[in-house]
């Protein structure tokens, strides 16, 4: 046995085996370099056509993840392996894949339906599957929602496609739903004018529609108002925290008393004598 000649081999050998190891990953290396140069070029070329941002990070997330399947199918090729082959041991493994992982192929299904009919956009307000707040991403599986308190909250495709959705975004404007508790002896008419002088003073209040003031309700304490100014979406909090500091303000400026409860009663007694003449008394006087 001639052991120089083995050492030869085995040195020629792993000497041919790794130059295709560093040959295999300088390709990796430069192939991402390319790829993501690619992208790049495919997004300013999207942008510049005005192509909905949504659609554009679906199409490219498609397209990265083809390209590297192609790279991966490439280094093997390059390393001799029979790409054919693992061609089709590949789809036979989608397949497997695809039975055992259902859920994720009706996620895709259900994002590829949510970019064909968009119900919503990156950067609308939306509630999707319990989850309020802003579309930051539409991906391949799921979406990316940041909610009002700023936590990025990641929502599975097929649980918003099969669930109601609402998008606040989707209208120019939207309403502010509040409303006002009045005392029993105020004078309704001139606090409905004063809220409205006073809501046609917050920023960013629209006109057109003008703001409702009106009685929606009683109880006890007295009537109750629906107030609701309408704004931007943008301008729904800072509307919404306005218009309760005006509803006081303006109530405290008018010097309205304090609701409080009471109940009437007849002027009979249960046994059908008159009572002594005072037609509404509280619930704290029948109890002293």
């Amino acid at each position: 046995m001639n052991f120089n000649q083995i050492g030869q081999v085995a040195v020629a050998l792993l000497t041919g085996f790794g130059l295709k190891i560093l040959g295999a990953i300088a390709l990796w290396i430069v192939a991402q370099q390319l790829i993501d140069f690619a992208l790049k070029l495919i997004r300013r070329g999207f942008r510049s056509q005005h192509v909905d941002p949504t659609l554009v990070n679906y199409l490219l997330n498609i397209i990265a993840v083809t390209l590297r399947i192609v790279l991966v199918v490439a280094i093997l090729g390059f390393f001799g392996i029979e790409t054919t082959s693992f061609a089709a041991l590949l789809a036979a493994a989608g397949i497997a894949i695809g039975a055992a992982w259902g859920g994720l192929l009706a996620n895709f299904a259900a994002g590829a339906f949510l970019i064909v009919f968009s119900p919503f956009k990156v950067g609308d307000f939306i509630t999707a599957a319990g989850v309020t707040g802003t579309v930051t991403e539409i991906g391949l599986f799921t979406t990316n929602i940041t909610t009002p308190d700023n936590v990025l909250t990641i929502v599975a495709n097929n649980k918003i496609f099969s669930d109601n959705i609402q998008n606040f975004s989707a209208n120019p404007y939207r309403r502010v739903d509040l409303l006002a508790q009045l005392h029993h002896d105020v004078n309704h008419n001139d606090a409905i004018a004063r809220l409205k002088a006073k809501i046609s003073e917050i920023p960013n209040v629209i006109n057109n529609p003008a703001p409702d003031v009106e009685i929606i309700t009683f109880n006890l304490a007295g009537p109750v108002l629906a107030v609701r100014p309408y704004c931007n979406n943008e301008h729904y909090w800072q509307v919404y925290f306005d218009t309760n500091k005006a509803i006081r303000e303006a109530f405290g400026e008018a010097g309205y008393p304090i609701p409080e409860q009471r109940y009437a009663f007849s002027s009979q007694s249960a046994n059908g004598t008159p009572n002594d003449g005072n037609s509404a008394i509280s619930s704290a006087s029948m109890m002293s």
